[in-house]
């Protein structure tokens, strides 16, 4: 019984304890959701959402050479043309954090300012690591959502969104988008 005691309590001190965890989407690469539930800062609108790998501001490049707005509106109610049809794109770029509590070095830190009035680890109780997401909302005309279920281009509009990201994630040279033929 002891053993076993001292084996949970070095195991519960030498853990890190997660307190808040970035979205993982389960078997898909995207997430079409409402954006409030996503990040409590964004409206209450559906949209379409993916991790981004990539360094900052590279979905803005990609976007503004693909598109070729001149770094004018570029994300926001930027035209997009689907099928022959107008629509408008928004996207913004959110960071969700996985963050962790070192118990360990809390204690240890304890132990160290009883005994010897130092404190080593005071700067690694917890620890941070970053994930950034691009969420992206799509309007019509006649300014409707068009990721909604009853909206009639949805299925077109995503098949756009999922073939948009696809491309964005495998270009590294958004020079090469001008080169390419557009369907």
């Amino acid at each position: 019984m002891k053993k076993a005691l001292i084996i949970f309590i070095s195991l519960l001190l030498s853990s890190c304890i997660p307190y808040k965890i970035a979205p993982k989407f389960k078997n898909k690469d995207y997430k079409v959701m409402k954006a409030k539930k996503f990040q409590r800062k964004l409206a209450r609108e559906t949209s379409f959402i993916f991790k981004d790998p990539k360094d900052a501001y590279e979905f803005y490049n990609y976007i503004n050479t693909k598109y070729s707005l001149d770094h004018n509106n570029v994300g926001l109610n930027s035209p997009i043309t689907i099928n022959d049809k107008t629509y408008f794109f928004t996207y913004h770029e959110v960071e969700r954090t996985d963050q962790t509590a070192n118990i360990g070095l809390v204690v240890t830190d304890l132990v160290l300012d009883e005994k010897l009035g130092i404190t080593a680890f005071e700067n690694n109780y917890s620890s941070r690591k970053g994930h950034w997401y691009i969420v992206i909302t799509v309007y019509d005309e006649e300014l409707k959502n068009c990721l909604l279920d009853k909206h009639p281009n949805k299925t077109e509009v995503l098949q756009h969104l999922k073939n948009m990201q696809q491309e964005y994630l495998k270009t590294h040279n958004y020079e090469e988008l001008l080169f390419t033929k557009k369907s």
